[in-house]
């Protein structure tokens, strides 16, 4: 796990973060179902959503990250080693508890799977990095789109996947003006709510990382907030201008690297 060598404090814990966005009536809605791994929790959440993500509750990069999906006679375990997926069968939820378990089940969490919109036949969500100065108020400064490699569970650029700008997704997406400008809108308004919700907290934070997505039915999600060390460092090659731009409020409270 990276360890800061700058101030900016962390809430840690996605099943934190998502139980206070889940408290608070501007964010309730954007939350999908999550709750803690055990194995009474796994069967309410498998009887109430087709699938599920099992992830670690402290954790980046996509590493760890299972998505659990429902056969015929039994159930489908996916996930990531080494880039390649790798798939799995269990006969029960109790096979897929105890098969899980000795990763630690306090350090585990269950999330309703979201069916992710897609991009050319891939999955994709959008990180939203909000930033502010010592002092001053939250600042949206910068997209960076993750399309996820065809067939896997993951978006992330470690897992396979790629770095897109958002003009790019717009583009491919064939949005006309109006609807990518209010899209935009939809994203820089709530990543700016989540901050100050966020923000009540903790004292001390200056920077997240907010993974949006978009399902079938173009509904908004957050997937999990990032605020230990959100990445950006793809925007160098892609989008000079955001990355200049985190990186000018970044070095404001001690952040040199990327």
């Amino acid at each position: 796990m990276y360890t800061k060598t700058y101030r900016s404090a962390t809430i840690r814990g996605k099943l934190r973060v998502c139980r206070l966005l889940q408290n608070n009536a501007s964010t309730k809605s954007l939350i999908p179902s999550t709750t803690s791994f055990t194995l009474s929790n796994l069967k309410m959440m498998a009887a109430a959503h087709h699938a599920l993500y099992i992830k670690p509750n402290i954790g980046s990069l996509g590493v760890g990250v299972h998505k659990l999906m429902p056969m015929n006679d039994g159930y489908e375990l996916l996930y990531t080693k080494n880039k390649k997926q790798i798939s799995k069968f269990l006969h029960s939820l109790t096979d897929v508890y105890n098969d899980l378990k000795p990763a630690a089940p306090s350090h585990l969490i269950i999330q309703r799977a979201i069916s992710l919109d897609q991009v050319d036949n891939r999955p994709y969500d959008i990180r939203a990095m909000v930033q502010r100065k010592p002092g001053g108020l939250w600042t949206f400064t910068g997209f960076l789109i993750k399309v996820g490699a065809k067939g896997k569970i993951v978006t992330n650029y470690h897992q396979g996947g790629e770095i897109w700008t958002m003009r790019k997704l717009l583009q491919r997406k064939g949005y006309e003006n109006a609807k990518g400008t209010e899209l935009i809108s939809r994203l820089t308004q709530h990543s700016l709510t989540v901050a100050r919700v966020l923000s009540k907290h903790k004292a001390g934070m200056f920077e997240m990382g907010i993974d949006f997505a978009l399902d079938r039915n173009m509904h908004l999600f957050i997937l999990e907030v990032n605020s230990n060390h959100p990445q950006f460092r793809p925007l160098k090659w892609i989008d000079r201008r955001a990355y200049n731009r985190i990186m000018r409020f970044a070095r404001s409270y001690g952040r040199k690297d990327d």
